[in-house]
């Protein structure tokens, strides 16, 4: 079997050479590329992977490479990881729309929007690429904004998947604060990517008894101050909120906070350079600790799984990714891409039925799936007007001054990225 990662000089990279090596029985690959434009950083993450190999005892061969169409050739799935424009174009994603009052953040909002345009062009030519040396991969996407991302993938014909961390994560949290393993923890999850509730926790499957009035009774403090949300919204809402929906549920708290500290961007570049030093030492052959405060955690896990499903190996047949609606919730397009628990085999993944939606949360996922098309729209055909569109019809800008104001600022860091611009 044969794996790539597209994007595989990132620091992230060693995340998920350690769950290749611990999970081999789950998935055996037997040849792992990784390919990045960045032949410095390649050659210090590659070195460590094999390392971790190594030390682990697992046989399979890393290839190192900047050759993508070498890299994809006869590839069984492909996993993307890429930042198109680095920590330097997160960084103003995440600082111009504060200068207009809204969220600055690398997915969500107007800087969201510019990784879209930046990232969506750029993902369909790897993807072509892909299909030309093997129509029958699989793409897994990892890449932000997941859910316009894949909605991409999957418009134009491609077999892809599109896989978040935050569930997983979630699942582990539940886990420990009951007590119970993690394979036996089951979320009714719902939403669109970084736009989703857990509306229940079952254990055993998803028939299994629904524990979130007691993980909400007995946890609730550890929950909401992990989510960085009250109390007593958890309790009025029942539900667990990702911690994305903070963006929406507390913007101008979270606005005023963004404008008094550091950026994610300037810590994670600082992170990364420090992650690279040690990733030059010959001497460690694990991944370090540091990495788990990089953002990502359980990664490997997820995509490990996600990827044995899709080639027919020993995934777990329920697991929640990105794909399209197909009516499972009946008030968005069918062609829309939700994140939920979905049957996962070499088909493809099929979502499980869910409950009714209260209108609380439907109303919200209604509005950012008609950005979200908007927000497609505009990576793909480009123009002025079009981003000014998307922006209009995000909650979290809204009004025509600030979708003016943020427009201009958009194209004009991000021109370099624009081929309209």
């Amino acid at each position: 079997m044969k794996l790539t990662v597209v994007g595989g000089g990132s620091t992230y990279t060693p995340e998920l050479v350690d769950g290749f090596a611990r999970l081999r029985d789950t998935l055996p690959v037997e040849e792992l590329v990784l390919v990045d434009p960045a032949p410095d950083r390649l050659e210090l993450v590659g070195g460590l992977a094999r390392r971790i190999f190594a030390r682990q005892g697992h046989g399979g061969r890393i290839v190192t490479t900047g050759d993508l169409d070498a890299a994809v050739d006869g590839a069984d799935a492909v996993l993307l990881q890429l930042r198109v424009g680095g920590q330097a174009a997160r960084e103003q994603d995440e600082t111009w729309p504060l200068e207009c009052g809204c969220v600055g953040q690398e997915t969500t909002g107007a800087g969201g929007l510019a990784k879209a345009l930046r990232t969506v062009p750029v993902v369909l030519d790897i993807a072509e690429r892909v299909r030309r040396a093997n129509p029958d991969a699989w793409i897994i996407d990892f890449t932000n904004p997941v859910g316009i991302v894949t909605r991409a993938l999957l418009q134009a014909g491609h077999r892809a998947v599109g896989l978040c961390n935050v569930a997983i994560g979630l699942q582990r949290k539940f886990a420990a604060l009951l007590g119970v393993a993690p394979a036996g923890i089951h979320l009714d999850h719902v939403g669109l990517n970084h736009l989703t509730w857990e509306t229940g926790v079952r254990l055993g499957g998803p028939e299994g008894e629904d524990v979130l009035p007691r993980l909400l009774a007995e946890h609730g403090d550890t929950v909401a101050a992990d989510l960085r949300l009250p109390r007593p919204l958890l309790g009025r809402l029942g539900v667990v909120p990702s911690y994305y929906l903070r963006y929406y549920y507390a913007h101008d708290e979270v606005v005023e906070e963004l404008r008094t500290k550091p950026s994610r961007a300037s810590e994670v570049a600082a992170m990364e350079r420090r992650l690279l030093e040690m990733y030059a030492d010959p001497a460690l052959d694990e991944k370090p600790a540091l990495l788990a405060k990089r953002g990502g955690a359980y990664y490997s896990e997820a995509a490990v799984d996600l990827a044995a499903a899709l080639l027919g190996g020993a995934g777990s047949p329920y697991q929640v990714v990105n794909t399209r609606n197909r009516g499972t919730l009946p008030f968005l397009p069918d062609d829309a891409v939700i994140e939920v628990p979905a049957a996962v085999g070499p088909k493809g993944a099929a979502p499980l039925p869910v409950p009714a939606v209260d209108p609380l949360y439907a109303g919200l996922m209604a509005n950012v799936t008609a950005y979200e098309d908007l927000a497609l729209d505009a990576a793909l055909r480009g123009g002025r007007d079009r981003v000014l569109r998307a922006l209009l019809a995000h909650p979290l800008v809204g009004q025509y001054a600030y979708a003016e104001r943020l427009t201009d600022r958009l194209v004009a860091h991000n021109r370099e990225h624009l081929a309209w611009a």
